[in-house]
């Protein structure tokens, strides 16, 4: 005796609508691209050379100092950021990082995109030797406990 396979409408009218969706945003995404670059039926391409190239190599548990400029009407000033990278996420466009620090006594955290402009440069003071990808642990550690490591560079010429 076989079973019958009963399919949701309600389901399926979801799945209909989201693709009709899904579609329309393309087509309006291609519709402005080729607006703003005065062609028609050109494919949107992602340069991905360009992202973060002013950013060095860092991982979770390194101690950073990211350099922010902030924009207040027409003046322009950058203001440092300094604190341990708890977490690194995200693909290609979408990569971020997670600063943490600690200001009198409160735990601050900061969530900065690789490709953001405003980020003037980003300068690492200590490596961290953890264990981990994500930190959040460090979230409910106080004073000593919340320290990291940090990592010494041997001399057979081992990577940190």
């Amino acid at each position: 005796m076989e079973k019958k396979q009963t399919i949701d409408p309600i389901a399926l009218v979801h799945n209909v609508i989201k693709q009709e969706n899904i579609a329309k945003a393309r087509a309006a995404a291609q519709a402005e691209a080729d607006k703003a670059s005065g062609e028609e039926g050109t494919a949107i391409e992602f340069d991905e050379s360009k992202v973060g190239s002013h950013i060095p190599a860092f991982r979770a548990g390194d101690n950073v100092i990211v350099n922010y400029r902030i924009i207040e009407g027409d003046k322009s000033r950058i203001q440092a950021f300094r604190g341990d990278v708890i977490q690194i996420k995200g693909h290609e466009g979408t990569r971020t990082f997670t600063v943490r620090k600690i200001s009198n006594g409160v735990g601050v955290e900061r969530i900065f995109p690789f490709d953001c402009p405003n980020v003037a440069s980003v300068e690492v003071t200590k490596r961290g030797k953890v264990r981990r990808a994500r930190l959040f642990y460090l979230r409910s550690m106080i004073g000593k406990k919340a320290r990291i490591k940090e990592l010494m560079r041997s001399e057979k010429g081992v990577k940190p």
